[in-house]
């Protein structure tokens, strides 16, 4: 019987938000003593950041793939806060009344926005693993 990773389409939503869940567990569970991250700048940093992030030691790093992971996973809307927001879409909003470019080509528009969440969440998944192993070279773990 094949496992339930190995079923999915290597591209799909579900097997990327697995595996940067999995990285990021993986990272919570090797980096023991996250304050030894302050202040080692972050060497991973690519063209296309943005300067703010660049100047992230690995500490705020590591808090903010934690705090994404818990978005990931617990969702971005508190239950108590889903009837009102239900409420809230049922109500039409003027830009997007008929005849809108939003309207117009959604299929576009989701495949746009779908393919950046999943550049988002390999750059994610990678930070978390580098983190890991940073982290690891820190505290003189051989790997």
């Amino acid at each position: 019987m094949q496992s339930a990773d190995n079923r999915l389409n290597k591209n799909s939503m579900v097997l990327a938000l697995r595996r940067y869940s999995a990285a990021v567990n993986h990272m919570e569970h090797t980096v023991l003593l996250p304050t030894l991250l302050r202040d080692v700048p972050s060497d991973d940093i690519s063209d296309g950041e943005v300067e703010e992030e660049a100047s992230q030691d690995l500490y705020q790093n590591y808090l903010t793939l934690k705090a994404i992971k818990v978005t990931v996973e617990s969702g971005l809307i508190p239950l108590d806060d889903r009837r009102s927001a239900k409420s809230r879409a049922a109500t039409p909003s003027p830009s997007l009344t008929s005849g809108s470019p939003v309207e117009a080509d959604q299929e576009a528009l989701f495949h746009f926005h779908l393919s950046g969440l999943f550049s988002v969440l390999g750059h994610l998944t990678k930070k978390s693993q580098s983190l890991t192993e940073k982290y690891k070279e820190i505290i003189g773990v051989a790997y």
